[in-house]
């Protein structure tokens, strides 16, 4: 391979990898803005979670005394997981160019030979259940019944 179209050729990945770094920048900071809301219970519950999925508000209609106790946790665990999956699939959204972008890089054992092709190796991330712990674990174990690490010092 001609020497010159060698360098032109790493100096177009290098560009195209700090592209790719300052996109990364981008959307975290985007990333790290979105929020998003979900109903259940009748639209008595409102609940909306920031891009981690955490709760950081919740609302009740004000006829949520119409509900039981047990409808509104169940509406609340439904509003919640709507609202994280919501904003899961907007941060996917926003990676999804990046990663198109990364898929058509050349891997490092293409441009040098020899090199290992370590994205084999990384493993698949993978999202946490939805499934309460009494649901994967099957001990029925009540949370009122569990003893807390503090409450035992």
């Amino acid at each position: 391979m001609n020497t010159e179209r060698m360098k032109g050729g790493l100096a177009d990945l290098l560009d195209t990898v700090n592209g790719q770094i300052r996109a990364i920048a981008e959307a975290q900071q985007k990333r790290v803005e979105l929020t998003a809301t979900a109903t259940a219970g009748e639209g008595r519950v409102r609940i909306t979670v920031n891009a981690d999925g955490v709760v950081i508000e919740t609302q009740f209609a004000d006829d949520i005394d119409e509900l039981d106790y047990d409808e509104i946790a169940d509406a609340v665990t439904d509003a919640t997981q709507e609202a994280a999956a919501e904003v899961a699939r907007r941060a996917d959204e926003l990676i999804a160019p990046i990663q198109q972008t990364r898929e058509r890089l050349p891997s490092l054992s293409e441009i040098v030979d020899g090199l290992p092709d370590l994205t084999a190796r990384a493993p698949e991330q993978t999202r946490a259940s939805f499934d309460p712990p009494s649901e994967r674990d099957h001990t029925g174990d009540d949370f009122r019944t569990r003893r807390s690490p503090v409450a035992d010092n």
